[in-house]
């Protein structure tokens, strides 16, 4: 088996969910989960159908995202697979619904940082070992640092 990573770059001011799913009505499911969440986001949804015709399944509401959201999904090139590029929103926002869908299997991340998807391939197909999301740490938060992350969460509306 061959074993590589595909890196996954997410614009500025953008996040993306990465997941597994399994049945072909997976796009519209995670349509109506995104619009129902937050009407005003921005978004483009694929997902890799693994049996019939194997097409890349899609839906959203933004062009742009949408061609980021197939481009990456034939990239990374592995069966009911599913990623969502996403915009004036935050994932927090659909995570809990997204998991509630019947077909969902697993969420593997749920980031605003560049991914690399690690994808093994054979004879059959690929499949998605894990994801490297975002950097190593680089340290121990401190009081400052501490102080900066509460600021940001209440600057952002998500805390009091």
């Amino acid at each position: 088996m061959d074993i590589k990573t595909v890196e996954i770059k997410i614009p500025e001011g953008s996040n993306v969910i990465f997941g597994h799913s399994h049945f072909i009505k997976t796009a519209e499911d995670l349509y109506e989960v995104m619009v129902n969440n937050c009407p005003g986001v921005k978004f483009g949804i694929a997902f890799s159908e693994a049996s019939q015709e194997c097409l890349v399944r899609w839906e959203g509401n933004d062009d742009g995202l949408i061609k980021l959201a197939t481009d990456a999904i034939m990239d990374i090139g592995c069966g009911h697979s599913f990623i969502i590029f996403l915009k004036d929103a935050f994932p927090l926002n659909f995570l809990p619904a997204i998991k509630n869908v019947p077909e969902i299997v697993r969420i593997y991340c749920a980031t605003a940082n560049p991914i690399q998807v690690v994808v093994t391939r054979n004879e059959q197909g690929g499949a998605v070992l894990g994801v490297i999301d975002g950097f190593p740490p680089r340290g121990i938060e401190d009081a400052t640092g501490k102080e900066t992350r509460k600021k940001f969460l209440r600057d952002i509306g998500y805390k009091l």
